[in-house]
This record gives structure tokens, C-alpha cells and sequence, in this order.
């Protein structure tokens, strides 16, 4: 199950990471990142613009997979005007988690079934009950985010070559994934029901923002047009 725990993890290491990031090398601006992280905590720093363009650019400071999600997200979603910290660290999250492997096809780590379809997803969910419907619905929610956030060239390639569902398909689907997620006693109980409403509710926007990153960042350049469709397994980012 995909929870927000990715800003939890953030400790010493990562704000002194943040602010040689933020220094450059400057004495005074080390002085002054170091200022703003005892005055006003992390988040300050990573919401910092400067520290993105750091993170993209910069190659002596060593900086683990999810500080860069978490901040790559953030800035993302706050540029198409969601300042959420708890959507940002769900979505970075996810993002780690489906970019391992084949998890992104899966309900859950240890699930042996395979989903390479939503509409599979959805036909499962119809007849199942308790903890693996809840699973499902999130699930519904998760992969639809996914695809259209990260591959939304890959989906509008096969819209125009094979006549495939568009992107608004994956934003209803994924909209309705989160609601009936959110309406169970599973999200209540893992603090979750609020978040899947908030992303059900944004949905649209919370593509838009993934896309942004998409492009900017994992696909630069439009590639998946010009290289073709891409084959199965194509929709994975491979974190190891």
C-alpha cells in the first residue's frame, strides 16, 4: 500500500544536503541557507526553487532517489498551484514505488496478480470485498495517475494509432478510484480517506502537474513520439 511517508524519512542528512545545495560552494550563502533552516525548518528549503535548479545541475553533492521525487514533485504540483505537502509526499511515494520492478502493475508488493489494463482493475473490483477491494479502488487511482502523468505521449499515441481510451478516460477512472477508496473503513483507518478525496478532487491537475515533470524531466524532447510506440513494460521508470 502507497502511504505518504516519504518526508518522514528526511533527517540531519538531508537538510545539510539541502543546504550544501542551496551554498554552492559559498561560504555566505551556507551561512544564510543554514540561518533559514533553524529559523524556519526544511520545508523552507526544499520549496526553494534555487534548490531544484541545484539538484538538476549540481553533481558533487550525492543526493538519494527520494529527495529528488519529493522535491521534483513538490515543485511540480506547485507550479500548477496545489501547495499540499501531504499530496506531494503521497504522490513522490508512488512515484518510487511503481518505478521499481513491476510493482506500478500490481496491488500491493506481494500480489502475484498483474494489471496491465485499468479496466481490469475495475472488472476485479466488481467482485471482490473487504481489504483487497479497498486495495483495488487505490490501486484504480494509483495506475491511472501513473500512466497519465508520466506517459501521456505513449496514451495519446495509441489514441491516434489504435483508437485507445484518451486521457480523460484515465482522469475519470482515476477520480473514481480515490472516492471509493476513500469511502472505507481501510483509508479511514490509515489516515488516508482525506488525502484520496483531495486527490480525487484535483485529479486533472495532479495529471497536468505530473505531465509538466514528465516532460521536462523523464522524457525530454517529446521522445516517446519520435522512438515510436513504446512495447510492454514501456511504463516503468526502473529505480533498481
Amino acid at each position: 500500500m502507497i502511504v505518504p511517508n516519504v518526508r518522514a524519512m528526511f533527517g540531519r542528512r538531508e537538510a545539510w544536503q539541502a543546504v550544501a545545495l542551496l551554498a554552492g560552494g559559498d561560504p555566505d550563502l551556507a551561512q544564510s541557507a543554514e540561518d533559514r533552516l533553524r529559523e524556519e525548518g526544511l520545508d523552507a528549503l526544499l520549496d526553494d526553487p534555487r534548490l531544484l535548479n541545484a539538484i538538476l545541475t549540481d553533481r558533487e553533492v550525492s543526493v538519494r532517489p527520494d529527495l529528488v521525487f519529493y522535491v521534483l514533485v513538490r515543485h511540480a504540483l506547485l507550479e500548477g498551484g496545489i501547495d499540499d505537502l501531504r499530496l506531494a509526499d503521497y504522490i513522490a511515494a508512488l512515484l518510487l514505488a511503481f518505478g521499481r520492478g513491476r510493482r506500478a502493475n500490481r496491488v500491493a508488493d506481494s500480489d502475484e496478480v498483474e494489471y496491465e489494463y485499468l479496466v481490469d482493475v475495475a472488472t476485479d473490483l466488481a467482485g471482490e470485498k473487504g481489504r483487497r477491494a479497498f486495495l483495488l479502488r487505490a490501486h484504480l487511482g494509483n495506475y491511472s495517475l501513473w500512466l497519465s502523468g508520466l506517459f501521456p505521449q505513449y496514451i495519446e499515441a495509441r489514441v491516434e494509432h489504435r483508437g485507445a481510451p484518451p486521457l480523460e478516460y484515465y482522469e475519470e477512472m482515476g477520480a473514481t478510484g480515490y472516492r471509493l477508496a476513500a469511502d472505507t473503513v481501510f483509508a479511514e483507518a490509515f489516515g488516508l480517506d482525506r488525502l484520496y478525496l483531495d486527490a480525487a478532487v484535483r485529479f486533472p491537475a495532479l495529471r497536468t502537474a505530473l505531465n509538466r515533470l514528465s516532460y521536462r524531466h523523464f522524457w525530454p524532447g517529446t521522445g516517446l513520439r519520435r522512438g515510436g510506440l513504446p512495447g510492454r513494460g514501456s511504463q516503468r521508470l526502473d529505480l533498481g
